[in-house]
């Protein structure tokens, strides 16, 4: 199998590691991870039992993915950024049959020590500024930044902002992909450039 772990990282049995994926120093895979294909996990990252990461993600340095938390493909990992998994942690009170779900869709960016807040699901193509706090739902291709998060505009898949206002219609196109975005009551859809 082509996958490349480097020999500080702990891999646990039982975890699944795609074809061309590299795990770099001093990170752990818990024994219940499924990691896709041609995937990248920097230095001193910890993936908790029962996560799924997709193809192509990338994870960046001091990245902490706990139990609960699903990653589609293409998704970005900023530097030191966190997922949560238990919405009131207690020391003294365990919570580990409260944890919940946090979903993330295809293409996401996470900007560097954002933190997102369980239970959630992240929009496709959304992007998270650096130090956000996430707490609710992102919709698709959102641009949203600050402590808490606010929605400040949109972006294109290949990460750009459009000229497009935050709520109402508008249509424009990424001017890198020349694919046309149209808003439609506050939510965006996508026309491929090689779509009728």
């Amino acid at each position: 199998m082509n996958v490349n772990i480097h020999h500080t990282a702990e891999v646990d049995q039982g975890c699944r590691i795609g074809e061309g994926t590299q795990v770099w120093h001093w990170s752990h895979i818990s024994s219940k991870v499924i990691i896709g294909e041609n995937c990248s996990l920097g230095q001193n990252v910890f993936i908790g039992d029962n996560v799924i990461i997709g193809n192509n993600c990338k994870i960046q340095n001091n990245v902490s993915i706990y139990d609960g938390v699903s990653l589609e493909d293409y998704v970005f990992c900023g530097p030191s950024m966190v997922f949560t998994n238990v919405i009131n942690p207690r020391s003294e009170f365990p919570k580990k049959n409260q944890f919940k779900k946090t979903i993330v869709k295809k293409g996401v960016t996470f900007g560097a020590n954002s933190t997102i807040v369980c239970g959630i699901t992240v929009g496709e193509y959304a992007f998270i500024g650096a130090g956000s706090l996430v707490h609710k739902n992102i919709k698709p291709y959102s641009l949203v930044v600050g402590v808490p998060f606010k929605q400040i505009g949109w972006v294109s898949k290949f990460g750009e902002k459009l000229d497009l206002p935050i709520e109402g219609s508008g249509i424009t196109k990424c001017y890198k992909t020349d694919c046309e975005y149209e808003l439609i009551n506050g939510n965006l859809k996508v026309k491929e450039n090689n779509e009728d």
